[in-house]
């Protein structure tokens, strides 16, 4: 096991209730550590003092929390834009593509909806959207890569599939294929994130964008998503806010659009701060317990794996339950079950105080650091009982 005591740690976690209740939501909406709240009330204080005034302080607060994003990936956080959602961002780089000249593009059957929506629709309406199977996905960057040509506009991938766990391979290649036919690459490393390791230089995607959140394996909360331009970046998205271009807006005689810094590339108009003020404590809080990405792995690949043997010891018919033989290190932050019961197992389970969630046919349990070993084995004994019952 890992050096984190959980016990230890979720005493950090009162106002969730970690230590009462089996939160099998990691993957999903992992617990707040109780300084989230302190950044949501200095939002308010900050308000309240300063009024239209505030937007210095929140400005301090973002910079924070494009500093900890660009920490996760290894990159320069001047390359961070933030928005709210992924669904915002990546309508905001698909509105920055060539589709005319490009009508185009490449992604896999396994993406999550914000993306798979988005690009079923722009197929409804005359674009070419070549459909690639995310399964196997050791090999899914290959498949990805034989669809790539000069007339693709542009390329989206899970880093990790949201229905599977399974990690991407292979994205390296895909990332070469792109570069050489000047093909923008877009991965969504929301599953990713905090949870599995990942350096772009070292993983050879530094000419990537990337998109992600912290609502999920990061503990920020709603409201904290980015998107990773490369440095070298000239797309000028067409969805924007006049927050891509305050720092010129001084200059008022101009024939295009313009545009501020990198890192501003993509940003919207006035939002609400909250959500920075929350996820730059949270920040702060895992730099403080040393609760690197590196740890974080450990500890995931330990519960997932006692998830997986105790689950595999029950013996479930597998018509009703049944895991997919993944090797341990091709997973990341949560188990996939599948199952044609996958609502009514999670409903069963949220009755027996287990809380997990169902996406189709997976049923999705997702672990965090803050739970114990006999939680864990006290949630597959609820999940048994369930099935039993259906």
């Amino acid at each position: 096991m890992s050096s984190i005591d959980p016990r230890a740690l979720a005493a950090h976690y009162t106002r969730f209730r970690v230590s009462e209740r089996l939160l099998l939501t990691g993957h999903s909406h992992q617990a707040w550590p109780d300084c989230a709240e302190r950044g949501q009330l200095q939002a308010f204080a900050d308000a309240a003092e300063l009024v239209d005034k505030k937007w210095e302080r929140a400005q301090t607060r973002a910079a924070q929390v494009r500093a900890g994003f660009a920490r996760l990936l290894d990159v320069n956080p001047g390359t961070i834009s933030l928005g709210t959602s992924t669904h915002e961002l990546v309508a905001k780089w698909l509105s920055a593509l060539p589709l005319r000249e490009r009508p185009k593009l490449v992604t896999t059957r396994s993406e999550f909806h914000s993306a798979r929506r988005l690009l079923q629709r722009l197929q409804e309406e005359g674009v070419e959207v070549r459909w690639v199977d995310a399964q196997p996905s050791e090999s899914v960057g290959e498949r990805l890569a034989d669809e790539v040509d000069d007339s693709v506009a542009g390329v989206i991938t899970s880093t990790v599939f949201y229905d599977s766990a399974e990690l991407a391979g292979g994205l390296d290649l895909l990332s070469r294929r792109c570069e050489r036919h000047g093909v923008p690459l877009l991965l969504d490393v929301y599953h990713h994130l905090n949870v599995v390791p990942l350096s772009l230089p070292r993983a050879g995607l530094t000419n990537a964008y990337v998109t992600g959140g912290g609502y999920k394996y990061c503990q920020l909360g709603e409201g904290n998503c980015f998107l990773r331009a490369p440095e070298d970046s000239a797309l000028r998205p067409v969805i924007t806010g006049w927050f891509a271009e305050f720092d010129t807006l001084a200059e008022t005689a101009r024939d295009r659009v313009a545009y501020g810094p990198l890192h501003t590339r993509f940003a919207g108009a006035t939002y609400d701060p909250v959500s920075h003020y929350r996820a730059a404590e949270v920040f702060d809080f895992f730099e403080r317990q040393e609760l690197t990405v590196s740890l974080l792995r450990e500890v995931s690949q330990h519960q997932i794996a006692l998830l997986r043997d105790h689950f595999d010891a029950l013996d479930l018919p597998p018509d009703l339950v049944a895991r997919r033989d993944r090797p341990l290190a091709r997973l990341a932050g949560f188990l996939a079950l599948d199952t044609p019961r996958a609502a009514d197992l999670q409903r069963a389970l949220a009755q027996r105080g287990v809380f997990c969630d169902a996406r189709g046919h997976v049923l999705r349990l997702g672990p965090a650091p803050y739970l114990t070993d006999d939680q864990l084995k006290v949630a597959v004994a609820a999940l048994e009982e369930a099935v039993q019952q259906l």
